[in-house]
């Protein structure tokens, strides 16, 4: 995929991502969100091209209940899922951001650590759908 072609979200998402984890006033939880943001525009014309409101919660969903028509470049074992490492990868950086809904019992914002792995993992990611490495099968 050619610069031009990015999806609109993706390289702001992840312009804003960055700063917010190392910038001179961190702001953990944005930078988190951010992150997320950046996956979903870079990840939704790959995993659910077909709807307008994906997040990365319904892509975990439609790769869990639709897994043979996603592949990776990634190497894995014979015979293992190849769709695994960028679904553990997404899970991840879904499931470590407590600060996006409220619950029964008091969520937890993001700290500066786990703000900066999550903008770690939200490149990878980019990158993987940006540059085919993650593929939807035809």
């Amino acid at each position: 995929m050619r610069r031009d072609e990015i999806p609109t979200g993706a390289a702001p998402d992840r312009r804003r991502a960055r700063p917010a984890a190392y910038g001179r006033s961190p702001d953990p939880v944005r930078a988190y969100s951010e992150s997320i943001k950046a996956v979903e525009a870079a990840a939704h014309a790959v995993i659910q091209p077909n709807n307008a409101k994906a997040t990365l919660g319904t892509m975990l969903g439609e790769i869990k209940n639709a897994r043979h028509k996603f592949t990776t470049v990634l190497s894995t074992p014979a015979g293992s899922d190849p769709i695994a490492p960028a679904e553990a990868t997404m899970r991840a950086l879904w499931e470590g951001q407590t600060s996006r809904h409220g619950a029964q019992h008091a969520t937890v914002p993001e700290t500066l650590e786990v703000a900066r792995a999550g903008v770690h993992l939200a490149a990878a990611l980019v990158q993987w759908c940006l540059s085919g490495a993650v593929t939807r099968t035809p």
